[in-house]
């Protein structure tokens, strides 16, 4: 398989974080959390094969050949001996659980936001998706191509939320590869669920997932606790699938406090 080099971008110096986002979007999506990260901390934004700047993977390009790019991909982000965390949202939870998966020795800890457990849908325990505040003053005047994504994702429908899905995700959405994220739909599952190839992972873990999600919801991430006893487990409430950007005053905090316990690794 041809490799595509990773596009990303770098902020920061010290442990390297590796930034993982989700389907449909770029590294501009997590990019919202960067100032909770404390001095010491380098975050690597990466944009996925088919998103962003980084060129799709050739057909038939699905979630296997994805896990599979990404655990040749890390050296070349991080140096091929060097020790590293993860911080995955949606797809890209899934994506740090699989490379852990595969070199749990090197990985220091992770993070996961709203995070993907089981690719197929239907296997999934997903929440209501419930807007307890809606905005038709703002949602009456929004683009209709924007409106969908905007409403579904999300449950908070202030101007502010709609400035950061503006900044931080309409960007990616604009720039992704459709046909590539269609063959990626088309191959969305795995064979092994990671856990079961390493049992436990003691590293400093964090797992925050939204009360509204109505993609991945918030009981299948709970069942994961036993594979992680140093987890710290957090449902934000109210959020939807975009946690970060329904509610980044409730997540920034807890990934500042994951960060600094990587620093005292």
């Amino acid at each position: 398989m041809v490799k595509p080099r990773a596009y990303t971008v770098v902020e920061g110096s010290g442990v390297p974080v590796v930034m993982l986002h989700g389907m449909g979007v770029d590294h501009r999506s997590l990019m919202v959390l960067d100032d909770a990260f404390p001095e010491g901390v380098q975050r690597i934004y990466v944009d996925l094969p088919g998103h962003g700047r980084t060129s799709a993977l050739p057909a038939p390009g699905g979630l296997p050949e994805l896990v599979d790019w990404f655990a040749e991909t890390i050296d070349d982000l991080v140096g091929s001996r060097a020790r590293f965390a993860l911080l995955g949202n949606s797809m890209g939870g899934l994506l740090a659980r699989d490379l852990l998966s595969r070199k749990p020795q090197r990985v220091l800890g992770m993070a996961l936001i709203a995070p993907v457990v089981d690719p197929v849908y239907a296997h999934r325990t997903v929440a209501r998706h419930v807007v307890n505040d809606p905005n038709p003053d703002l949602t009456s005047n929004l683009p209709q191509d924007k409106v969908v994504d905007f409403l579904q994702m999300g449950v908070n429908q202030s101007f502010e939320a709609w400035r950061r899905y503006q900044r931080y995700i309409l960007p990616g959405t604009a720039s992704c590869d459709r046909e590539a994220n269609e063959r990626l739909s088309d191959r969305y599952w795995l064979d092994t669920e990671p856990e079961s190839r390493f049992g436990t992972y003691s590293g400093p873990m964090l797992i925050v997932v939204g009360k509204e999600d109505q993609i991945v919801g918030y009981e299948d991430q709970r069942a994961l606790l036993s594979h992680y006893p140093e987890a710290v487990f957090h449902i934000v409430d109210p959020a939807g699938h975009n946690i970060h950007i329904d509610n980044p005053e409730a997540v920034k905090p807890l990934v500042r406090h994951w960060a600094q316990r990587l620093l005292k690794e």
